[in-house]
């Protein structure tokens, strides 16, 4: 089945993970391979809006962050299954490719939300990037 499976979770919104995690952490106890659960910290998008955050935010943010998904981890996936923690800072989607690349992973499992059709034409989705780039 699958060896190596990438997770992203959004740690501020459980139901990004909620239905999503049970079912990679099953993938991966029946082919007995790895789980990788990554979250990322969206960047600011912008040098004039980085300006009104400290300098320290992105430091604060990832240990923060990183806290979150080792406690999140510990919580919902259980010790015989391999667990990998992956925590990035900047655009979504392109850490998300970059972890697909760097962890070989056979199965991406994202969360996605119900379609605002006017943001989705002007923004788009995550998980819609990823597939489309992947």
């Amino acid at each position: 089945m699958f060896n190596t499976v990438l997770i992203t979770v959004d740690l501020n919104e459980e139901a990004s993970w909620v239905k999503a995690l049970p079912q990679a952490v099953e993938l991966v106890k029946a082919s007995k391979g790895e789980l990788h659960v990554m979250s990322v910290v969206p960047d600011f998008g912008s040098p004039m809006v980085e300006g009104f955050f400290p300098e320290d935010f992105e430091e604060k943010a990832l240990a923060k962050a990183e806290l979150a998904l080792e406690a999140l981890i510990a919580e919902h996936i259980p010790k015989g299954v391999k667990a990998t923690p992956h925590i990035a800072y900047g655009r979504i989607h392109k850490k998300v490719l970059k972890a697909i690349e760097k962890t070989g992973c056979d199965l991406v499992v994202m969360g996605s939300h119900a379609p605002d059709r006017v943001r989705e034409f002007l923004v788009g989705s995550n998980a819609d990037r990823v597939v489309r780039r992947s």
